[in-house]
């Protein structure tokens, strides 16, 4: 069956508009409502929805109100009005457990990374809506999720808690757990815009980029995830783009989201990135975590702004209407959170699917998996197998019910810094593969010590070695090597075992400089709270691997546009010096422009190790004909067969490869497809005008002329071309 045929449908079809007539009419009511609202505060009462608190009781001076929950935030409500408080929690992979101030547990999924790995907008989906349900449990009606920046640099600390490197993949993804959160009744934030492409200086650092390719690729990205999803807010970044910090850029929050988008929820600001009252004027709507800045500049002075200037009273007036908007749109008054047990067992499943869905298979030489479960002996050797799997860290941690199965402090500064750990949680690989093998012999070696490690190795029929790459919000690594000379273990264990099989616990792309030697490569990313029992199914045949890469894998650092990465070794106070004495930090994106990951391989010429798209799997498929039709909405189809033994999903991915400009490469649309042995289904896949299109002074054109299609198996691994005559075409 057809499990998720992804794609973005035209903005101002007449279908969409006929199928979305019940939502629009919900949007009519939340904002003639709104406004109702609005005239009906009390001058007192203006500033109240414009400002939050950060709900965490470590900061000195600071009260947190009764009716708050520790976590993420609180914005105080209107009770005289019915208009209810907003009870903020971080963020996309679950209900955060905010540094173990909150003494409870959650489910956690895995990586947003492996979430792009699964191309399965339904299953990203009903796991957003689980962590959501999850969410109301603990009394929380806004969950800060829907991470969305393209990765322009795996190096980036926050990799993990994004999609991948393309606009449309990363932006039907992210529709889809917006789509999942807000069906529970728990506003989705959608974030961080724009720019936040590495964390080192992300206080600092000015992303600038043209806004040509700033709309064909990032902006695109926030674009069609906001059409898909709808969020009830946008989370402005620290970073600032072309010149404006990114939470007071007239350019991206009034003249791109709210005036050529028609945005018509909220912008929130991220914690601690606002720095005055003008940030109003520029289309910021709510200052959040408001202890951390310098001062409550939208409570008091926004108020005394209004009453002395027209500018600032209208906009104090849009402010209002927005975020009530937002409540009244999804319910958020007449279906409060409710505090209850969750479904432990029920969410640590749905959460298994989604870590099996996105083990990526990157080799398998001489079919060395799957595993016989009556294999005799295995070696399992590093990473921590014997406790859990690993996790990111920062504001996006989960803590599973029960605590962490291990957790090594990473140090660091400020008052979170005693909070700073490795997290490891979950099943213990170890165990679930001994439950999976009974049978085997199965040795474990923490991989300390090389010549360990090589001797039972070489005592065993089958060496695993899981490796590991710690990323986490606020720095970024070095480089892509493994850390803990994790790189020369593996080298000593292939040379002693050729039959070894690594598993990357990653945030992201790492260099194999081993890769020849192995008999097998899987990319687990980070797991969740049941991905040791994923690994195990996967090394076992009892799932049969479907990821795709979501992000190229480079053969080396050479071959991204920053080699080396932009103020690398910089401390934050050195940056927050630097700005005080008007020293200037850019990042020029211009570089790559919209040709970021596959699409900057594909102009230099590089060779990557693994290509965007790319995985393998335990069956067989076959592609027929592409046939692929025009008009307004183009459409590809494909008939694919499952030509091996095993049950298995296969991913159609349509490229553009060709415009009457010349070549180019983008992914069109992509379809995700589950087979039985045999068996065969047309795949359709709707192709959205915006990747054929060249954006100018925010308008998308097409050329008439001829547009070559390719269908494949990866961004490196194409099919024919098939030619497609298509009309020129202008819209906004």
């Amino acid at each position: 069956m057809i499990t998720a045929a992804v794609t973005a449908a035209a903005a101002h079809s007449s279908a969409t508009a006929q199928q979305r007539t019940p939502e629009r009419t919900q949007a009519s009511n939340a904002d003639a409502r709104a406004a109702q609202t609005e005239r009906a505060l009390r001058v007192e009462e203006r500033t109240t929805l414009t400002h939050g608190l950060w709900a965490i009781p470590i900061i000195p001076n600071v009260k947190i109100p009764a009716e708050a929950i520790t976590g993420a935030g609180y914005v105080a409500g209107i009770p005289r009005l019915g208009v209810p408080a907003l009870t903020e929690t971080d963020a996309s992979l679950g209900v955060s457990y905010i540094s173990g101030l909150r003494k409870d547990g959650a489910t956690a999924l895995p990586s947003a990374t492996a979430m792009g790995s699964t191309w399965d907008p339904e299953l990203i989906r009903q796991g957003s809506a689980m962590i959501a349900g999850e969410a109301r449990a603990k009394g929380f009606n806004v969950l800060l999720g829907g991470g969305i920046n393209l990765i322009r640099d795996p190096r980036n600390g926050r990799t993990f808690e994004y999609f991948g490197e393309d606009p449309l993949h990363s932006g039907l993804l992210g529709g889809a757990a917006i789509a999942g959160v807000q069906s529970q009744h728990v506003l989705s934030t959608v974030k961080h815009f724009a720019l936040n492409a590495q964390e080192t200086g992300r206080h600092a650092v000015d992303g600038l980029l043209a806004d040509d390719a700033f709309r064909m690729s990032d902006l695109l990205a926030f674009q069609i995830a906001i059409e898909r999803g709808q969020p009830g807010a946008v989370m402005c970044a620290y970073n600032r783009v072309n010149g404006a910090a990114a939470c007071g850029s007239d350019y991206l929050l009034n003249q791109v989201l709210k005036r050529d988008w028609h945005y018509p929820g909220f912008v929130m600001s991220d914690w601690g990135a606002v720095t005055n009252v003008d940030q109003a004027l520029a289309g910021l709507d709510q200052q959040s975590g408001e202890q951390i800045d310098k001062q409550v500049f939208f409570g008091v002075p926004l108020a005394a702004a209004a009453a002395r200037d027209p500018a600032y009273a209208a906009r104090v007036s849009d402010m209002n209407r927005r975020v009530l908007r937002s409540i009244y749109a999804l319910g958020l008054d007449t279906n409060p959170p409710a505090r209850g047990p969750i479904d432990v067992a029920g969410n640590a499943r749905v959460a298994q699917s989604v870590a099996e869905q996105g083990i990526v298979l990157l080799r398998n030489e001489r079919a060395l998996l799957p595993l016989s479960k009556d294999v005799r002996s295995v070696a399992v050797i590093g990473g921590y197998a014997d406790a859990g799997v690993l996790s990111g860290g920062g504001s996006t941690q989960v803590q599973p019910l029960g605590g962490p199965a291990a957790s090594i402090p990473m140090g660091g500064e400020g008052p979170l810094a005693k909070y700073n750990n490795q997290t490891y949680h979950g099943t213990a690989p170890l165990a679930a593969i001994r439950a999976i093998a009974p049978k085997a012999s199965i040795t474990f070696r923490n991989g300390r010590y090389l010549a360990d490690a090589v001797a039972a190795a070489k005592a065993a029929d089958v060496a695993i070695v899981f490796a590991t790459q710690w990323m986490a919000e606020g720095t970024d690594v070095p480089d892509l090597s493994l850390p803990d000379g994790q790189d020369a273990l593996i080298a000593a264990v292939t040379a002693a075992n050729p039959r070894t099989i690594v598993v990357l616990e990653t945030g992201g792309p790492v260099l194999m400089p081993w890769l020849k030697d192995t008999g097998a490569v899987v990319q687990a990313w980070y797991g969740g709270v049941r991905g040791g029992d994923a690994i195990a199914a996967t090394l076992f045949g009892d799932n049969n691997p479907s990821g795709r890469l979501p992000i190229t894998f480079p053969a080396s650092l050479d071959q991204l546009p920053r080699p080396a990465l932009p103020y690398a070794g910089l401390s934050e106070k050195e940056f927050a010096a630097g700005l005080a004495a008007g020293k200037h930090y850019p990042i020029d994106y211009n570089i790559e422009g919209a040709d970021v990951g596959y699409r900057w391989f594909a102009r230099t010429g590089a060779a990557p190790l693994f290509s965007f798209g790319y995985g393998l799997t335990y069956t067989s498929f076959d592609h027929g004909p592409l046939r692929i039709s025009g008009g307004a909405q183009p459409r590809a189809s494909v008939t694919i067969r499952n030509t091996g033994a095993r049950a298995g999903s296969d991913v159609a991915q349509l490229y553009l490869v060709s415009t009457p400009a010349g070549k180019t490469l983008r992914l069109a649309g992509f379809a995700k497809v589950t087979l039985q042995p045999g068996a065969a289904e047309e795949a359709e896949i709707a192709i959205d005008p915006r990747v054929l299109a060249t954006s100018k002074d925010g308008r998308w054109a097409m050329a008439a002329g001829r547009y070559g299609f390719a269908l494949g198996r990866s961004a490196a691994n194409l099919s024919d071309v098939i030619i497609l005559p298509l009309p020129a075409r202008a819209w906004r």
